[in-house]
């Protein structure tokens, strides 16, 4: 029984939340290289016509961290709205740096329980979503990545919309 498709998908997992891996030559992709460069005043600021915050966002990365990973690999009896799940609420008022404190421990619990699987057979396995419906635990992490991902870019996009710095523009030009 192998792993190498579960250190696969723990590497991706790890490059989607840090940016540390190989297959993120930009680190601007990551999660929390993302949340590192978010000014105070723009972490609860919303930009013309915006719904939600950098803050209300990275709450909610982290509260899919806790219901995925409660889900797939606890008892599956967590809700949102909770304070297991939402110390803060969906929306805060929350801290920037307890946030990203909660969020490391989000996702170190998530990685453990991967981590922990027998052999890649595991990867087949059905388990349960907070919505009820069982998915493969492959779907599952694959979800998780891609999740960081979206959000990353998300929280980049509002970051650049909320002030002049655009690192982006500094790595098209090859200067970041």
């Amino acid at each position: 029984m192998g792993r190498n498709g579960i250190d696969e998908l723990l590497y991706l997992l790890d490059d989607a939340f840090r940016g540390r891996g190989l297959a993120s030559s930009n680190e601007s992709q990551a999660l929390m290289t993302n949340l590192a460069t978010v000014p105070e005043d723009a972490w609860r600021a919303l930009p013309a016509g915006a719904a939600r915050s950098i803050e209300a966002i990275a709450i909610h990365v982290g509260a899919c961290k806790v219901m995925y990973d409660d889900y797939a690999f606890g008892p599956g009896t967590l809700r949102f709205g909770t304070p297991p799940v939402e110390p803060w609420g969906s929306d805060g008022p929350a801290p920037k740096d307890d946030v990203v404190a909660w969020l490391e421990r989000a996702h170190a619990q998530l990685v453990s329980n991967i981590a922990a699987l027998d052999g890649d057979d595991e990867l087949d396995r059905s388990r349960m979503t907070n919505w009820g419906e069982a998915r493969p635990t492959r779907w599952i992490v694959a979800t998780m990545i891609t999740h960081d991902a979206y959000h990353a870019g998300e929280i980049n996009h509002l970051r650049s919309l909320l002030g002049p710095d655009d690192r982006w523009r500094y790595v098209q030009l090859g200067y970041g």
